[in-house]
This record gives C-alpha cells, sequence and structure tokens, in this order.
C-alpha cells in the first residue's frame, strides 16, 4: 500500500488531493446514470421514443456502436423541464445511490482527508445525481457532467468540456492551477479507460475495480489494484 505521509501538504509547499471517479469506483456495478434512466422509466418520464432517438443518434455517429456519442448527448433529456427532472435524480440519489457507496472507497477517502488532503469527485455522470453524494461525503470539488438548460428545458447536449477521457485531465489541471495542487504528488483512483488520462497525470494512480482492459493497463503501468465493495 502506498504510504500518505510523504505526500502530506505539511511536507510541500503546494497541495496535494486525492482525486475519485465515481462509477464503479465509488459506486461499485451499474452507472448511475443507467440506475436513474431505468428509475424514469418506471415512472414513465420515458419511454420508447426517448430509446428510439438515442439509438438513432448512436448508428449515426463514427466510429459505429462506440458509446461515446451517447456520453455526449443526453436526448433522453431533450425538451424537459429541469425543475421535474432534478429534483427526480436528487431523490434518486439520496434513495438508490448514498446507500450504496463503496465502504472501502470512503475509507480510504478519510485516509486521505486525515493526511490533509483535498477530496476531489470527477464523473461524466450529471451533476444533479452526483451531488448529494458529493454533499454527503463532505468532499472540497465535486466535478460532473453539466447538461445544457435553455429557459429551464434541457436540449440534450452536455457543457464543454465533458468530465470523461481528456476532458477529465483537463478538469483536473485547471483546478490544479486555481488549488495550487502538486500533481506528482496527488492520488488519483479509477477503473475504465475514461480514467486513464487523469491516472497518467498523477504520481500516485490506483486502478479500482478494473474494467474494459484496464486491469491488463495497470499491470503494464505497474499501477495497484484494488476491489472496492
Amino acid at each position: 500500500m502506498i504510504s500518505l505521509k510523504s505526500c502530506s501538504p505539511h511536507r510541500t509547499e503546494t497541495r496535494v488531493a486525492a482525486i475519485f471517479d465515481v462509477d464503479n469506483t465509488l459506486l461499485p456495478g451499474e452507472a448511475s446514470e443507467m440506475r436513474f434512466f431505468r428509475s424514469l422509466w418506471r415512472r414513465g418520464v420515458v419511454g420508447w421514443p426517448e430509446v428510439r432517438a438515442s439509438a438513432r443518434w448512436l448508428l449515426g455517429r463514427v466510429p459505429p456502436l462506440s458509446l461515446q456519442p451517447l456520453r455526449e448527448r443526453k436526448l433522453y433529456l431533450a425538451g424537459k423541464p429541469a425543475q421535474v427532472i432534478e429534483p427526480l435524480g436528487e431523490e434518486f440519489c439520496r434513495e438508490e445511490l448514498c446507500p450504496v457507496v463503496a465502504a472501502d472507497g470512503m475509507s480510504r477517502m478519510e485516509v486521505h482527508r486525515r493526511a490533509g488532503h483535498v477530496i476531489i469527485l470527477i464523473t461524466g455522470s450529471l451533476d444533479f445525481l452526483i451531488e448529494p453524494i458529493a454533499a454527503a461525503l463532505q468532499v472540497d470539488r465535486c466535478i460532473a457532467a453539466e447538461p445544457e438548460r435553455i429557459d429551464g428545458l434541457y436540449t440534450g447536449r452536455l457543457r464543454s468540456p465533458l468530465p470523461y477521457g481528456e476532458g477529465k485531465r483537463r478538469l483536473i489541471q485547471q483546478l490544479a492551477a486555481e488549488l495550487d495542487l502538486d500533481l506528482s504528488s496527488c492520488f488519483a483512483y479509477g477503473d475504465s479507460p475514461g480514467d486513464r488520462e487523469i491516472l497518467e497525470t498523477v504520481g500516485h494512480p490506483t486502478v479500482v475495480n478494473p474494467i474494459r482492459g484496464m486491469a491488463a493497463v495497470a499491470r503494464r503501468n505497474g499501477w495497484p489494484i484494488q476491489h472496492w465493495r
């Protein structure tokens, strides 16, 4: 296990952060947004028209069958009022997501907190789904996907940059400049290829609950692998 003492802010002029992905890292298993979509389906808020719109968008992108277009467009929200969706999202998060945050992740976060590290969540999931978790965990910063709203209605687009892949790196680099973080001394935890750039950016990366080839990436790079539940 990596020692945290050497990265204490008392020993450096700059600050140290612990950066946590959320989906399948702090929240093991299925993505939070997929769980929320099913909740909206059960309530009748979304249905087959939204599924067909998303399928048409996905099939029209290049490369074909990549899930990246669905990360960039939330067509199931297009035209829906934020004042209806966001309370449902916050309720869903409190009732369905907060209770299943990984105990191992919370323990690790507490180790960092005791070391005086800045605690940051960064995720491609929607902001109103993640903010109750961030509040419950009392993190210092939360970076999540921001759905675009015009006149109170969702457009189906997300504000740039998307907190995924290279977007995560850019956002953390911006935050590092703002908070005077020493990224070479910082820690990051992520599970998927969308976290690879941010894991490469910090001095102490850890792959958690690896999926989609990330166990092999971790082994090639000599990164620790942990399994949180």
